[in-house]
């Protein structure tokens, strides 16, 4: 898809940014319309650094599937809110490490399905659900969920950049809580979320993202840790995405109030 790209859904170009696609325009991606990229340079040039702060949140994705795959024992992967498919896709990464590793993308934009599906079509291990973080049972009774993910052995659980488009109105722990319930013993959790560091940049973020999409909720790390539920999280804990078991020297330009520092992420395994 390019710049003259239609949405399945609609057959129209789309008068609203969406996350996603910003997302990807931040990436370098071409998956995007003409209303993302106007959001996203304006969002680069409110916040210089932006762009490494999206790159961070995408090489942390990749060590966090490594390690769950390739430390945990987990062989199955359920992405919530995975977006569209760029380069280093959680099953790329997941398969690199075991080829028989399963992964579920679940989404609810038609663009990202579609997409998707077009990308994955070739791939008998990975499949796409539609499907809303807001409606916990839906995902898990989802049948391509319940038919691709053997639900007898532990799951890893990737909510990445998804939970703070939740309002506290939704009940983020209740959803959290729900999917957890729901997960065999043994599997893990993975949560990354846009912090509330009361810092201008935060702030700014926020702003910009509640007028763009409609929804913006950073939150402190106490509030984060309640969407864990009460799992314990394993090494380093909740920590800054530069921080989480990395595996290379720091981005130039990162640093608390731009870039990566604006996240925290953590892991945790359901006992």
């Amino acid at each position: 898809m390019g710049k003259r790209a239609k949405t399945p859904a609609t057959g129209m170009v789309p008068s609203r940014p969406n996350v996603a696609r910003v997302y990807d325009y931040l990436l370098g991606g071409k998956d995007n319309f003409a209303v993302d990229r106007i959001h996203g340079q304006r969002i680069a040039a409110a916040m210089p650094g932006i762009e490494t702060g999206v790159r961070g949140q995408r090489a942390l994705l990749g060590r966090v599937v490594r390690y769950l795959v390739g430390n945990a024992g987990i062989r199955q992967l359920l992405d919530i809110g995975a977006g569209l498919p760029t380069a280093e896709n959680v099953h790329q990464i997941a398969q690199r490490v075991d080829p028989a590793a399963r992964v579920v993308y679940v989404d609810n934009d038609p663009m990202v399905l579609s997409h998707a599906k077009a990308v994955l079509a070739e791939n008998p291990l990975t499949a796409v659900a539609d499907g809303d973080l807001r409606d916990p049972a839906g995902i898990i009774g989802h049948p391509v969920v319940r038919a691709h993910l053997d639900w007898s052995r532990p799951i890893g659980l990737l909510l990445s950049g998804v939970m703070h488009q939740i309002t506290d109105y939704e009940q983020p722990a209740r959803l959290t809580g729900e999917l957890i319930d729901a997960l065999p013993s043994g599997s893990d959790v993975f949560i990354h979320h846009l912090l509330d560091l009361g810092a201008p940049g935060a702030v700014q973020l926020k702003e910009f993202m509640t007028r763009a999409f409609g929804r913006a909720e950073f939150r402190t790390l106490d509030r984060v840790r309640e969407l864990f539920c009460g799992l314990e999280l394993v090494e380093p804990g909740l920590v800054s995405v530069r921080d989480w078991r990395p595996d290379g020297a720091p981005a130039t330009g990162e640093d608390e109030q731009r870039g990566p520092g604006l996240g925290c992420a953590g892991v945790a395994r359901k006992p």
